[in-house]
């Protein structure tokens, strides 16, 4: 009798391979190990910071009160001015934007440049070289090792201006300045403090980061400590959106930080506000422009019109001092410190490839996108990028 192989079981016990569920492979146990790790470690972490928040409170104090600038050594800077600072933020809110730094970093990276200006004697075809290696000595500290730019790629952004030797040289002499004391507890890191405290919606994170480096333009705050600065900058931002106030802060420094940069808001920079129009932060720069503008009609609505007896008189006599008791008059002469706000692009004196050319033309600009590489993702990815040297002609 010959076999039937396709004989049908009879049995209800048939294996199948579908009864046994694949056995996990040991990349994925391993994964699930270092998320376990992971938990536990910030559980941990979590604890002993509510246990030791006053000392760590305390030691922040210490630091920034250590690493604060000094504004009056920077005003006596021979060459580098206060009118220059805002072509150079804006550069390295780019450069920050561009490679994708945490927000620390650019603080920290304005923290190490004005630190350096506070000691040593800057020359203005130098001052974008130290805010570069500024930001490099920034990155290097607290960012992600594989967003710290390269050199190549700092080089490109400023026109090949300087060698990579140069910034090489700059970044130790940076740290060696500053005693390799790079630690500065920044805006961001006090404010995500009292964030963790209050609760706020992440509308005003975004909105109080836009205000903080609204301030990093004015020399006002170039002093400011960085805890303060973080109070007022969360206040004014409750303020614009209409959140209710939290807390009733009785500092004074607060108070008057905050007062100054209420009056800093009417014209930001174009490029930080375009930076903070994204969805991913929140539009607050349009939000804070809408913001103004009502607040603009609100004025002209609330103010009084003119007597047609001070018209008239004044059409006949002409306008007396008298009749304007409380307008400021406009301080004319020489000021010591630079203009009180970035004037239009300076004309004049400007530097070409390490040597000096004068005259009264403009100066021959970068192209608005580098050439491309195969070696430089950045210029790949940024076409809108606009070089710092186009802005930076200097007397």
């Amino acid at each position: 009798m010959a076999y039937n192989q396709h004989q049908p079981c009879e049995t209800y016990f048939v294996e199948s391979h579908d009864a046994y569920p694949p056995r996990p492979s040991q990349d994925y146990i391993k994964m699930l190990g270092r998320r376990r790790q992971e938990a536990m470690a910030n559980e941990l972490s979590r604890q002993a910071c509510e246990s030791y928040m006053e000392d760590i409170v305390a030691h922040m104090k210490q630091m920034e009160d250590e690493t604060l600038p000094d504004v009056a050594s920077i005003d006596i800077q021979q060459e580098i001015q206060w009118f220059m600072r805002p072509y150079l933020i804006d550069f390295l809110i780019e450069a920050h934007a561009a490679f994708q730094l945490l927000p620390e970093t650019l603080f920290l990276a304005v923290n190490l440049l004005d630190r350096y200006c506070s000691r040593r004697v800057v020359y203005k075809r130098h001052y974008q070289l130290v805010g570069c290696a500024a930001l490099l000595i920034a990155a290097k500290y607290g960012d992600k090792k594989e967003r710290v730019p390269m050199i190549r790629e700092l080089k490109s952004m400023c026109c090949s201006l300087y060698d990579e030797e140069m910034f090489t040289q700059m970044e130790w002499h940076v740290l060696n300045t500053l005693g390799w004391i790079i630690g500065h507890p920044t805006v961001d890191t006090w404010m995500q403090l009292a964030l963790t405290e209050t609760g706020d919606d992440i509308e005003v994170e975004h909105m109080a980061l836009y205000l903080s480096e609204i301030a990093l333009y004015h020399k006002d705050f170039v002093g400011s400590k960085p805890s303060v600065l973080a109070g007022a900058s969360l206040a004014l931002a409750r303020g614009i959106l209409c959140r209710p106030e939290i807390t009733d802060s009785h500092d004074h420094h607060e108070n008057m930080t905050l007062l100054h940069l209420s009056q800093k808001l009417d014209r930001p920079s174009q490029v930080l506000a375009r930076k903070y129009a994204s969805p991913q932060l929140s539009r607050v720069s349009i939000t804070l422009d809408n913001f103004l503008r009502q607040q603009e009609a609100i004025s002209r609505r609330a103010t009084p019109p003119t007597p047609p007896s001070d018209v008239a008189a004044m059409q006949k006599t002409g306008p007396t001092p008298e009749m304007f008791p409380g307008t400021p008059q406009k301080p004319y002469g020489n000021m010591v410190n630079g203009y009180m706000t970035p004037p239009i692009t300076p004309e004049g004196e400007y530097f070409v490839n390490g040597s000096e050319a004068k005259g009264y033309h403009q100066a021959p600009r970068c192209p608005v996108t580098p050439t491309p590489t195969h070696n430089n993702p950045y210029v790949q990815q940024q076409p809108q990028y606009q070089s710092y040297q186009h802005d930076m002609v200097m007397h």
